[in-house]
């Protein structure tokens, strides 16, 4: 009796620690880097974790409905690029109104995640070339409209979204929180949610009662267009300029936020709020190994270990 109840108390230990493992890992990779750099836990670092992350975490909750359906994208960075680079030209070359720019560089951005959406649903195009095909486009589209060139030189109203703060909270992290809440509303409240889960636990069954997939996937590459705009002119905003080379990496940054946050690589099983874990974890490491004056080339494998070990320990989860 005691064996079987040992063995219980020990199933359920293991479960707890599998399902909270993410959340785990985050708080381990903060009290050691407490104790590697006095640096860490201040008030104006953390600030400064916080404020990054909402970047990447944005561009995450699109790659979390993505690959939630079992596909991937691959152009989130440049798509980011383009966005913030439309709405700066907007801005200081059209002299447009701040707020008309920022819509047309949402529309530009959406307009991409269309594209990507119609050519993977409609033309049966592998994600992964497709996407991989729009990284190219949208980068190439970006160096065109620039020129080049960084387009910077912005007016108060616009630079508030990115390095602005709302009472001592930074005006990005509260955007994060607002779109967390809202995909989150989406994904486990509304019937588009469903279908999303649906879609990638299995599409033939969910195509053959009567849901139209196609018209799904669509909405969700549009969507995760319409993130990455977001994030772009965040970022915009807070450098003061937009870089044609912005955004570079953001693709794996994401993939690796949302593998560490438990949503499966195979679609159907996931969510945002294990994403914004993971993306936690990424910003914390990158913070960490620059307090710490590690190499950015170092730092460059620290991620790609990071990104490996996210993809194995989401095949060993399916295979239990």
């Amino acid at each position: 009796m005691n064996n079987l109840s040992s063995n219980i108390n020990k199933k359920n230990i293991l479960e707890i620690l599998n399902k909270f493992k993410t959340g785990i890992g985050l708080l381990a990779l903060i009290i050691i880097l407490s104790f590697l750099s006095p640096y860490f836990l201040t008030i104006p670092n953390l600030l400064n974790v916080v404020r990054q992350v909402s970047i990447i975490a944005i561009v995450s909750f699109g790659m979390t409905m993505v690959i939630l359906t079992g596909g991937i994208d691959l152009s989130v960075g440049s798509m980011l690029a383009f966005s913030g680079a439309i709405s700066a030209g907007m801005i200081i070359n059209s002299g447009l109104n701040v707020f008309l720019a920022i819509l047309i560089g949402l529309a530009a951005g959406t307009a991409l995640g269309l594209f990507n959406g119609i050519a993977v649903a409609k033309a049966k195009l592998p994600a992964f070339i497709v996407t991989l095909a729009m990284m190219t486009i949208a980068r190439g589209f970006t160096l065109i409209y620039t020129n080049g060139r960084p387009i910077s030189g912005f007016e108060k109203t616009f630079r508030f979204f990115g390095a602005g703060y709302l009472g001592r909270i930074p005006v990005p992290v509260v955007i994060m929180f607002l779109l967390l809440f809202v995909i989150y509303i989406l994904l486990k409240k509304t019937p588009l949610g469903r279908y999303i889960y649906a879609i990638g636990g299995n599409e033939k069954a969910t195509k053959l009662s009567g849901i139209n997939t196609d018209k799904i996937k669509i909405a969700v590459y549009a969507l995760n267009g319409f993130l990455a705009a977001v994030s772009g002119i965040i970022l915009t905003s807070r450098l003061n300029s937009a870089q044609p080379m912005a955004g570079e990496g953001y693709e794996l940054d994401a993939i690796a936020a949302v593998v560490l946050g438990g949503t499966s690589l195979s679609g159907g099983s996931g969510g945002v709020i294990g994403t914004i874990v993971g993306a936690l974890i990424i910003a914390v490491l990158n913070n960490g190994l620059n307090l710490l004056n590690v190499s950015s080339f170092y730092q460059l494998v620290a991620k790609g270990a990071v990104i490996l070990l996210a993809v194995f320990l989401d095949r060993k989860s399916q295979q239990q």
